[in-house]
């Protein structure tokens, strides 16, 4: 499931969004949960996951840009679109990393580039995200917050720093394909992020969140090789 924002203080427009939004992942067969705010300091109040947030620049009291910064601040990551009556608003929005900017009154030819656009950036999900698809659900997770990943009978188990397991169909050896050098495949059903790594001995490595996951004799001479290399570059 897409968990989907919208902040504007004026429920028309956010209305007219969440219409849009709600018709174009319909066609994409994915769920979708949208949550409506009127203003910056409401958004600023939900601690709920956001993968995309569709923002009005010009609201009453906080506005757009502030809250913009402010949550960036704290660590979110998901798609930032602005929403502004202004085209010269694209200039500051660098700063927060937006990912693209709707002009008002929003028609729909425009909506729905910026949406192929952005649903194509979710798929590929870029090098800090892996995309995870469970039937109609997708979701967006901080290969960061992966501790290790299991894999069971043919079915993926991402572990996460929140211990909230997440499962899906995969093969192991696809998701290897798909992470980078923070990720060593240490057994054939196991791939440990190195960076939740907090040490090694007799073919166990040890996870900081308490798991202790198997190192294979045919992998352990690569391993130490990978785990120096790897702290090298920190």
């Amino acid at each position: 499931m897409i968990h989907i924002a919208i902040c504007d203080d004026e429920k028309h427009m956010s209305d007219h969004i969440k219409a849009m939004v709600s018709d174009f992942f319909h066609k994409k067969n994915m769920d979708t949960a949208i949550r409506m705010f009127s203003c910056g300091e409401e958004l600023m109040g939900y601690n709920g996951q956001i993968d995309i947030l569709f923002l009005d620049i010009q609201m009453k009291g906080m506005n757009g840009m502030e809250t913009a910064r402010k949550l960036r601040a704290d660590k979110f990551r998901g798609f930032l679109i602005f929403i502004t009556v202004f085209h010269e608003m694209v200039f500051q929005s660098f700063e927060v990393q937006a990912y693209d900017y709707l002009v008002k009154p929003v028609e729909l030819k425009q909506f729905e580039k910026t949406m192929e656009r952005l649903f194509s950036s979710m798929q590929n999900a870029g090098e800090d995200s892996l995309l995870v698809q469970k039937g109609y659900e997708c979701r967006i997770i901080r290969k960061d917050d992966i501790v290790f990943c299991e894999s069971i009978d043919r079915k993926i188990y991402l572990n996460l720093v929140s211990d909230e397991v997440v499962d899906y169909y995969e093969r192991i050896e696809n998701l290897e394909m798909k992470l980078d050098s923070r990720f060593f495949r240490c057994h054939r059903s196991y791939l440990i992020n190195l960076k939740h790594l907090k040490g090694y001995k007799n073919g166990i490595a040890f996870m900081d969140n308490g798991r202790e996951i198997p190192v294979s004799r045919l992998r352990g001479k690569e391993f130490s090789r990978v785990v120096l290399q790897y702290m090298k570059n920190i």
